[in-house]
């Protein structure tokens, strides 16, 4: 067992309540990463982009899901800068409050983000279309260059 980890099941057994949170193993949100509702879209070094579009009452939704280091906690809302080819589309999140859920079993975040998408440039979000994927927010940026063209677990 290593000195940090003693030392924190020490102040843990003491009270500390950040101690025991990181102690603690976070199972349901591990099993939430593993197993992602969406459509696998680009890769980074140390993230994955899930994208999927979604209608609701005539309204149209690009739901965004990030796996890995990528992690934010923010009133402020996420921009979406999707360029491709003759194109570049930003986005704005639908939604002020987002919260990253970290799983410390891996090591690794998922945030959840809906971005608004206009009729007109729902054809531009194709795979063979797109060569660059940057989502920010404050000051944490993830870009993707790597854009899945054949899906794997499929």
């Amino acid at each position: 067992m290593s000195l940090k980890r003693s030392i924190l099941k020490v102040q843990a057994a003491l009270g500390n309540v950040r101690a025991m949170e990181k102690l603690h193993v976070d199972t349901y949100t591990e099993e939430i990463i593993i197993e992602v509702d969406g459509t696998r879209f680009a890769t980074s070094e140390l993230n994955e982009i899930y994208l999927d579009l979604v209608e609701l009452a005539g309204y149209y939704y690009l739901k965004v899901i990030v796996v890995g280091s990528f992690h934010i906690k923010t009133w402020k809302g996420a921009n979406l800068l999707i360029g491709g080819k003759n194109f570049e589309l930003n986005l704005i999140s639908d939604m002020q409050e987002i919260e990253s859920d970290f799983s410390n079993v891996s090591n690794r975040s998922i945030t959840q983000i809906d971005f608004i998408i206009e009729e007109q440039d729902i054809d531009k979000i194709e795979k063979s279309q797109i060569d660059k994927i940057t989502i920010s927010s404050k000051k944490k940026i993830a870009c993707f260059d790597n854009i899945v063209i054949t899906d794997e677990e499929e």
